[in-house]
């Protein structure tokens, strides 16, 4: 299926689906003001080593993983917004007790809280934005839109958080925990005008155009089942693991590697990168899905491999001190990560089966794996071998992640029955 969009279709958004993007843009931004500096108040705090810093993450990431596909999976049978609900606040809880804790143990903990929402929260999103908006094309150009106001928060976010003095300060973890009240809020008056064109809906006959279009009727255990069955999926979530893993050592162990090594004015340098990533997706994201619309989901795929794995290759001989070369290299990551995130969900909404798209979504929050174990595997491979290695070796796993991809559709999948239907082409 050509992926080749028109804005026109902006029109088709409901209002729900607004609602979405406006709270993606605020409370990413405001994440991004605090989220990317725990690192540095964790090491300036305490004075633990990266592989102690990156044991807190990686195990609080671990366990929202297996949070995630449960609540995703249950989403399916139960609808999606009694989870978001439950998300939402905690994210409220989680990020208001992170502006108040003082211990090890407390940070451990609700860093955790933390992830475990963030976990639940993304996958439910994606799965909501295919409930509600039936067009394949619409649907796509929302994911991308999705994740286009994602990145206008990331980018405005850290220079906020610099303009307002409140970059490494505890207390400005209030500020998410306020932007996710504020979101709740803005989701309860839209599920409810969504319930509304509902019951219109089904009064004309029209049930198509519910809000959940369509609840399982299959339990935990015969989901499960499915998603075994499924060895294309499994491959492809294996893949994406590693380029998790790849990726995420610039949220981690990146800017642990800058911190130990002294490198002048490490706040400045951190904001410009965060800046820098958000900038070039914004500019670019759009951009790239025009020039890359005729390409099969698998080759844009590949293409954005091609430049992650030169992006390792920079980051491991660029000099300390130079200061341009860092913020280069992580212009060449961000037009990978342009193409690769946004195409990875439209990729799962494609191959999900539609009574099962929770599930499936759910089954893709595995991909956190490896973020999940970035921090600790980054951690200790600078702690023992250093930074380039740290880089060199996340260019290798990046070709294995390409040969995966070539071998994808060769895999099996079961039978979803003539309902539901999927295109295991992805053309």
């Amino acid at each position: 299926m050509s992926s080749d969009v028109s804005f026109y279709q902006l029109k088709k958004f409901p209002r729900l689906m607004w609602i979405l993007l406006f709270g993606s843009f605020i409370t990413r931004g405001s994440y991004y003001m605090v989220w990317p500096f725990l690192v540095v108040i964790l090491y300036e705090k305490f004075a633990l080593s990266a592989t102690e810093i990156g044991l807190i993450l990686s195990t609080a990431a671990i366990v929202s993983v297996f949070v995630s596909f449960i609540g995703s999976t249950l989403s399916d049978r139960f609808g999606r917004h009694q989870l978001m609900y439950a998300s939402g606040v905690l994210y409220i809880i989680s990020f208001s007790l992170l502006a108040e804790v003082n211990s090890i143990q407390g940070y451990a903990m609700v860093i955790t809280l933390c992830s475990i929402a963030t976990s639940i929260w993304r996958p439910l999103t994606s799965a909501l934005i295919g409930d509600i908006i039936a067009d394949d094309k619409t649907r796509e150009l929302a994911m991308q839109s999705l994740y286009f106001t994602v990145n206008v928060g990331c980018a405005i976010g850290p220079l906020l958080g610099v303009w307002f003095g409140v970059t490494g300060e505890q207390s400005s973890f209030y500020i998410t925990a306020f932007a996710f009240a504020f979101l709740l809020g803005l989701l309860s008056w839209g599920f409810n005008h969504q319930n509304k064109i509902t019951k219109a809906a089904m009064n004309n006959e029209q049930g198509s155009h519910k809000l959940i279009a369509s609840k399982s009727d299959h339990n935990f255990q015969q989901t499960m089942r499915v998603l075994i069955k499924d060895k294309l999926l499994q491959c492809l979530i294996l893949a994406n693991i590693l380029c998790m893993f790849i990726y995420a050592q610039m949220d981690s162990s990146l800017i642990q590697y800058l911190t130990r090594a002294k490198v002048p004015d490490i706040l400045t340098l951190v904001s410009s990168m965060i800046f820098t990533n958000a900038v070039v997706i914004i500019s670019s994201q759009f951009i790239l899905l025009k020039l890359m619309a005729r390409m099969s989901i698998i080759h844009r795929i590949q293409f954005g491999l091609i430049l992650l794995m030169v992006s390792q290759i920079w980051l491991a001989n660029n000099p300390l001190t130079l200061f341009w070369g860092w913020i280069g290299a992580i212009i060449v990551m961000s037009l990978a990560e342009a193409i690769l995130f946004p195409t990875m969900n439209i990729h799962i909404d494609r191959l999900a089966p539609k009574h099962l798209r929770g599930a499936y979504f759910g089954a893709a929050a595995f991909y956190d794996f490896g973020f999940a174990i970035a921090p600790l595997g980054g951690g200790i491979i600078l702690d023992h071998f250093g930074g380039f290695w740290l880089f060199i070796s996340g260019a290798v796993l990046t070709l294995f992640v390409i040969f995966m991809y070539a071998i994808l559709e060769k895999l099996p999948r079961p039978h979803f029955g003539n309902l539901n239907k999927v295109d295991a082409s992805l053309d």
